[in-house]
């Protein structure tokens, strides 16, 4: 077909440009289509060096999110209680008449800030906000992590001494997968940043390779399986416990070239005797045999990785499930080996430290003021934010920073959270493109430009990622004429400056400390420092920072220069062992059983003596391929077909509750009830109901008409914030018990008060 003509006096000037695609952990190469300012489409980048021309649903929208019209151009200040159209400066002015004010009287603790998971998507979100952090001298540090993967941080912390070390499955090597509570061919992956991860396990499978999925629902990547376990939502752990016994029951443990590197086993033996297969038989409603089974395959595999996500993750026993997942790992001697289980090399992480014991990781070094709560990483359960907000006193949080964040959606109670953030706030910024259900109790709201108009660069994704490669893109376009916009990277140092008491200096003074600190740390002699400084190049102070962690890093003679000459990537080589380098425990060693973990396990042994009724149903949550938690939904391409915000229920468990497909129903949780369209599949097993999360876009005064159009239902209302793994602070999102009721066939959703 020819294509059509351009209209007459109006012709098209079309470009193409290179852009790492930010939507999610995937990382893939995109080669956008631009005409002038706007980007008219987008397809995979058949030359990247990771990605090989793979793309999603939401990569291809990346000019529909891009060219937005809800996405907000300039900032919002309040004034007499409505949000009004105000320029930079009267928005960083009234930033730096509040903010340092209420420090001052207050400290620092009294601003909390809140980091959503779209900051490891940008450059900004990885760079300034641990200044900003510094800066305020605040502990009130609250993001996404305890909604996902704190977890596995913790876990990780406590074996190898570093939250950031976490081994990834060696996906491209290995003879056989262990997957537990995650869906890649709908997440595209998570802590384990790997393009196309459909086609790298059918490639498993081609070579001859054992895919094993355990999983509530039979999901897309079940369906691809040789073996699915159809596991009772929130028995993990115990299943992983009883996998553990097995090997050892069976001497089927062999630590290979691990064992000079490992201790506890034997105690982990004896931590884990009371984990029959029998025992944990009722608790997860597998089959004995069957966990034998699975645990005779991953020691028989010449080799074999065991993963698991967000299933395992947000459930009772998160932390242990996770620990679990990596004393599988040396127990069949697949830690740091290829094939199995490995710790990527970031070419931004600091240059392989020389094996030797470390400085190790605590737990609970403060807690929160009202619940107690002990820290991890540095942060406080999100969970627990309303009640740091709402609960009188000296201490409380009195001023809010959100990042890329909208928890009045993403964490549990969203209704108490969003009193609090109506009622019991100062002060508020948002840095945020959308004015959306958090955002819209904001004082100032900041709005990063679209993401065709910033720099990119995967700080923290490429810790994750399956093969060693660094890839560089910059703006692919620039702002149009007379755009109210700002550059991302600006409005961070500038809020920094604001909240600092420097409100009015130059940005690049907050990228030049930066690296004045940073230099300061490697013990270079002044001259060599200076002098490195000197040859820093890049136009902008976050590419003098980029170049310069590339320098400092472990790839030698790597610099921005080099990488943005390969406007494709550079490939750094497939995963390869270091423990030893990775390890900063105090013994120098992964401490299998760490004290923790141990004084948790009573817990989980209690957990098996529960008696379930018949009619006990729990909830579990949904990926899909076209949503990224709620920040898509605003895409209209994203917001159609199967993405649909229903209740999935089995039908066995439909004809028990006299609920027909398309009913509404009610869903009762500890924390209140919501209503949803009922969905009846099979792909949900008995006992088990599944809803997505991120939606619930329905609630007055925000700005997102596509996604206001078809709202869905927010999960976590279901839940009052209460139930958390108690390490990791983590809320339980999945397999938490609920009741459902039918309503009339056909009843529209209620409208939320």
């Amino acid at each position: 077909m020819l294509a059509p003509l351009p209209k007459p006096g109006r012709p098209t000037v079309s470009r193409t440009a290179l852009r790492i695609c930010p939507l999610c952990e995937a990382t893939c190469g995109l080669t956008l289509t631009i005409e002038g300012t706007r980007v008219t489409g987008a397809r995979g980048d058949a030359e990247d060096v990771f990605s090989r021309g793979f793309i999603c649903p939401k990569g291809a929208a990346f000019g529909e999110l891009d060219g937005d019209p809800d996405r907000l151009t300039g900032p919002l200040v309040r004034t007499n209680g409505e949000l009004r159209e105000a320029s930079w400066g009267e928005a960083f002015d009234l930033i730096a008449a509040r903010v340092p004010a209420l420090v001052e009287r207050y400290g620092g603790n009294a601003v909390g800030v809140v980091l959503g998971n779209p900051n490891v998507h940008t450059m900004a979100g990885a760079l300034y906000p641990p200044v900003l952090l510094s800066t305020l001298k605040t502990r009130s540090l609250f993001t996404a992590s305890t909604l996902d993967q704190m977890p596995k941080h913790v876990s990780s912390g406590l074996l190898f001494g570093d939250p950031f070390a976490i081994p990834v499955p060696d996906l491209d090597r290995t003879d056989h997968l262990l997957l537990l509570g995650a869906n890649p061919l709908d997440s595209n992956g998570s802590l384990c940043t790997a393009p196309d991860f459909p086609g790298r396990l059918k490639a498993l499978k081609a070579r001859g390779g054992t895919l094993t999925v355990v999983d509530p629902r039979r999901t897309r990547t079940a369906k691809l399986a040789d073996r699915h376990l159809a596991i009772r939502p929130g028995a993990d752990a115990a299943l992983l416990a009883a996998l553990a016994h097995v090997l050892f029951e069976e001497k089927l443990v062999d630590l290979g070239e691990l064992a000079e590197q490992v201790e506890g086993v034997p105690e982990v033996a004896a931590a884990v005797a009371g984990f029959t297969p029998e025992a944990v038989a009722v608790m997860c409603d597998v089959p004995a045999e069957e966990i034998r089974q699975v645990a005779r395959e991953l020691a028989d595999a010449p080799t074999a990785a065991v993963y698991g996500r967000v299933g395992s993750s947000t459930v009772e026993f998160g932390t242990l499930a996770n620990w679990l997942v990596d004393v599988l790992n040396v127990l069949t001697g697949n830690l740091d080996r290829p094939g199995g289980a490995l710790f990527p090399l970031s070419a931004t992480a600091p240059k392989p430290r020389t094996p030797a014991p470390g400085r190790g990781f605590d737990l609970g070094r403060w807690r929160s003021r009202v619940g107690g709560h002990p820290e991890a990483k540095g942060e406080l359960p999100l969970a627990a934010l309303a009640e740091e907000i709402a609960t009188p006193g000296d201490a409380r949080i009195r001023a809010l920073i959100t990042i890329a964040a909208n928890p009045v959606l993403s964490a549990p109670d969203g209704d108490r959270l969003d009193r609090a953030l109506a009622d019991g706030l100062d002060f508020m910024v948002a840095v945020d493109p959308y004015l959306n259900e958090t955002s819209r109790h904001a004082d100032v709201i900041l709005p990063p430009p679209p993401p065709s108009r910033s720099a990119h660069f995967d700080f923290a994704l490429n810790g994750f990622a399956v093969h060693d490669q660094v890839r560089y893109t910059p703006a692919a376009v620039p702002a149009p004429p007379g755009s109210r916009s700002m550059d991302e990277c600006e409005i961070h140092a500038r809020l920094i400056l604001a909240v600092g008491g420097l409100h009015g200096a130059d940005p690049t003074a907050v990228d030049d400390l930066v690296i004045d600190r940073t230099l300061a740390k490697t013990g270079l002699p002044a001259d060599r420092a200076a002098q490195l400084k000197a040859e820093l190049t890049g136009s902008t102070g976050p590419e003098r920072r980029l170049d310069l962690m590339l320098r400092l890093g472990p790839y030698e003679g790597l610099t921005l220069a080099k990488v943005a000459a390969a406007p494709h990537g550079i490939d750094l080589g497939p995963l390869k062992p270091r423990l030893g380098q990775v390890l900063k425990t105090r013994s120098g060693r992964v401490e299998l059983l760490p004290a923790p973990i141990a004084a948790d396990l009573p817990r989980l042994r209690r957990a098996l003596d529960r008696r379930r009724e018949e009619d006990t149903l729990v909830l579990v949550g949904r990926r899909h391929l076209r949503s990224n938690n709620s920040w898509m939904h605003n895409v209209p391409a994203l917001n159609r077909g199967s993405n649909r915000c229903t209740l999935q229920l089995h039908p066995r468990d439909a004809e028990r509750l006299g609920v027909v497909d398309g009913a509404t129903v009610r869903i009762r949780g500890t924390g209140g009830e919501i209503e949803a369209p009922a969905e009846i599949t099979d792909t949900v097993r008995t006992g088990v109901v599944s809803l997505p999360h991120g939606w619930g876009h329905d609630r007055p005064g925000t700005r997102m008409s596509v996604a206001a159009s078809r709202p869905g239902t927010n999960v976590n209302q279901l839940l009052d914030g209460s139930l958390l793994d108690p390490l990791s602070g983590t809320s339980v999102l999945n397999g938490f018990e609920v009741s459902i009721h039918a309503l009339a066939a056909g009843r529209p959703l209620a409208p939320k008060n």
